[in-house]
């Protein structure tokens, strides 16, 4: 595992795309909107996205940060230290190695290094299996909020909320990111 750089950025617009091409062909509109440039660089520069790389392949990325997406957790759980997934995508070339699962682990050890008690995301409001994949890896359902608009433009699709406690595990990736800040307080 590695921190993206700037370098990263077209690399992850084209994976995004391609990620959206097989996903619409399972029939779901999800990441149909394109991501706006700007905003990933952001999150680029504020190093929160990281890249699972073999070689010089992208395997795999994944977005983590403490910021909620707005309107989504109540402020109740909000006061709750927790780390939210976010563009979690693999290549299909590596589709059948269950590397969307490690990154996930990855990302909740990530979180309990943090001192963070929730992995937590939101999901794709009418991706139901993409919705299933999640709790087969050890979320729970919180709820779904279709209220509010998405960041890319139009209505709220991404509001199927989960949560997994925040938990020691064993990826089996070599880790070359820097240790998350822990929680204060």
């Amino acid at each position: 595992m590695t921190s993206a750089t700037s370098d990263d950025l077209d690399q992850l617009l084209t994976f995004r795309i391609e990620a959206a091409s097989w996903i619409s062909k399972l029939g779901s509109d999800q990441w149909s909107r394109p991501y706006p440039a700007d905003r990933l660089l952001a999150t680029i520069e504020a190093g929160t996205v990281f890249m699972l790389r073999d070689g010089n392949r992208t395997a795999g990325t994944i977005t983590l940060t403490s910021e909620a997406e707005e309107g989504l957790w109540s402020p109740e759980e909000l006061r709750e230290a927790s780390i939210f997934v976010n563009k979690l995508t693999v290549s299909r070339d590596y589709a059948s190695e269950d590397l969307g699962g490690r990154l996930l682990e990855w990302a909740g050890d990530r979180a309990y290094q943090a001192s963070a008690k929730w992995l937590r995301l939101d999901a794709w409001t009418n991706n139901t299996a993409l919705q299933r994949y999640y709790l087969r890896h050890g979320f729970e359902y919180v709820r779904t909020v279709r209220e509010g608009g998405a960041i890319n433009g139009g209505p709220r699709v991404s509001g199927w909320l989960a949560q997994r406690p925040a938990q020691a595990a064993k990826h089996g990736f070599e880790d070359q990111t820097p240790s998350p800040q822990p929680f204060a307080g």
